[in-house]
């Protein structure tokens, strides 16, 4: 059973840096691609970044390539997503999800993603 949980979420002030996490208490992670979305009010879920089940290779989106870093931990079953110089536009609620398959690639697509975490939110204040 997949049962995600993120953690790490809060305000925090513009160029600030937060690192969220997401772990599944229920069964090990490592054999599964993960990825974080985010929804900000208002707007359609987007794709944030995305591991491999082996760790790497990693997707990032666009607007957050070069300032996120997605990472993972299998002795802690946890997979992280590392935000620094944060903007104002990065205020949503981040998600976890992972993908259905074992061994699957990384994917920016939500569709590929079965099992999905309750969000945490991330306020960046100017």
């Amino acid at each position: 059973q997949v049962q995600l949980v993120e953690s790490g979420g809060g305000l925090v002030q513009v160029g600030g840096s937060l690192t969220l996490s997401c772990t599944n208490s229920e069964a090990p992670l490592n054999r599964r691609a993960m990825g974080w979305f985010r929804q900000a009010p208002g707007k359609e879920r987007e794709f944030v970044a995305s591991v491999r089940w082996s760790g790497a290779p990693t997707l990032y989106a666009d607007s957050v390539k070069g300032r996120f870093t997605i990472s993972r931990d299998s002795s802690k079953n946890t997979v992280y997503l590392h935000l620094n110089s944060l903007k104002s536009e990065d205020t949503a609620v981040y998600y976890c999800a992972a993908r259905p398959g074992l061994y699957s690639t990384a994917s920016s697509a939500s569709g590929d993603y079965t099992y999905w975490g309750q969000g945490t939110q991330v306020t960046v204040s100017s």
